[in-house]
């Protein structure tokens, strides 16, 4: 069986786990805070908050940002429902923008439209999460302009962007162009912790905030007696353990090796598929993905799905990357408009498998059986 993604594991992350396990501190310690200051150093970043989830991540960012009852938030319909989840967890309301039909990204244009919009109406977000499709960044300096000129703050969802970079080549997460950005370290991302997240920052008073909403809300209060400790405001046991940092302290010393290997996989898909009715996302001019997925887009639903069907008959394990949030049944409820756009791509995408350890006969098993899909065998994916 051939997924469509999965961990790197090996002998030296085993082996920094085993250490961790072994030492005295196997919750919150010096583990955590050491893969905190790395990523860092990585993104180019002041300050990271590591979590036990990238929807912890997301939801202490929103708090951290001020969200709350009243509120609007927007993010991408085209997305995990963590990345709007977040928002109601706050009591907030949630909206989405439009993506563009060909990368999946936000779609800045239709951003811009229904900001002037909900100007007239006195109905501005609070927040906006853009989200980084399939490893590409937003066009995140624009999205930076439209917040300096509406009043917004801005969360990137990068969780599936580690080691990807901006159009001017820095990193995705030294948050130049947003108040916060998080990371997901779930197995089929570019590192992985088990579970766990990360938030990162430049400002100190808001890694302050996170750190506290983490930790149930306890701060240690100075010059009082040192077993004394206060809740000052609700907080949540969203720590991360030393034993889930030790694996992400070894898996980045790889991330740039991990997004080399994703890039050189999606190119090869690049450069082999033949399939003219097939093709893949579009890549973003200047941006450097690292490729958590690889989407191509199918010729419609009726098509999408018997290319589906091939693919597990072959043992080859797609998924659909990802159905519109707001046709989940939870939010149906809220009669959200339906947006064309991301309808549009939604019946078309399709995730083919794409990790590190992707063996290029593997690779070629995948090309030749999306290649096979063609009038002569499967008239109906082509229709």
């Amino acid at each position: 069986m051939i997924p469509y993604g999965k961990q790197t594991i090996e002998d030296i992350d085993i082996s920094e786990v085993a250490l961790a396990v072994s030492s005295d501190f196997i919750t919150q310690g010096p583990r955590v805070e050491k893969f905190e200051r790395e990523l860092s150093r990585y993104v180019g970043c002041e300050y990271g908050v590591a979590v036990n989830s990238g929807t912890s991540a997301l939801h202490i960012s929103c708090l951290a940002l001020g969200a709350g009852k009243g509120d609007y938030v927007w993010t991408s319909p085209m997305s995990f429902i963590a990345s709007s989840n977040c928002a109601l967890y706050c009591g907030s309301m949630i909206d989405f923008v439009d993506i563009n039909k060909f990368s999946g990204l936000m779609c800045v244009e239709a951003l811009e439209v229904k900001l002037q919009k909900a100007k007239k109406k006195g109905q501005l977000p609070k927040i906006i999460i853009p989200v980084h499709f399939a490893g590409q960044s937003c066009d995140m300096k624009r999205i930076h302009e439209l917040s300096c000129e509406y009043g917004f703050k801005v969360i990137e969802d990068a969780c599936h962007a580690l080691g990807a970079e901006y159009e001017n080549g820095n990193k995705v997460g030294n948050c130049q162009y947003s108040d916060i950005a998080v990371f997901s370290f779930h197995p089929v991302k570019m590192i992985t912790t088990g579970e766990g997240g990360m938030a990162m920052t430049n400002d100190k008073v808001i890694s302050t905030k996170m750190n506290r909403l983490r930790s149930h809300g306890v701060v240690k209060t100075p010059n009082m007696d040192p077993w004394y400790y206060e809740q000052i405001e609700m907080g949540f046991n969203y720590r991360m353990t030393d034993i889930s940092a030790s694996l992400g302290i070894s898996q980045l010393t790889r991330i740039d090796k991990f997004v080399e290997q994703r890039n050189n996989i999606a190119n090869v898909y690049e450069s082999e598929i033949k399939n003219t009715n097939i093709e893949p996302i579009k890549r973003v001019s200047g941006v450097k993905s690292s490729y958590h997925l690889y989407p191509i887009l199918t010729n419609g639903s009726r098509a999408r799905r018997d290319l589906y069907n091939l693919f597990h008959e072959n043992n080859i394990r797609v998924q659909v990357h990802y159905i519109p949030i707001y046709k989940q049944p939870y939010y149906r409820r809220m009669q959200f408009d339906i947006l064309p756009n991301c309808e549009y791509f939604y019946e078309r995408v399709l995730s083919i498998p794409i990790y590190p350890k992707l063996k290029s006969e593997e690779q070629s098993f995948v090309i030749n059986t999306l290649n096979k899909a063609n009038v002569a065998n499967l008239e109906s994916v082509l229709g």
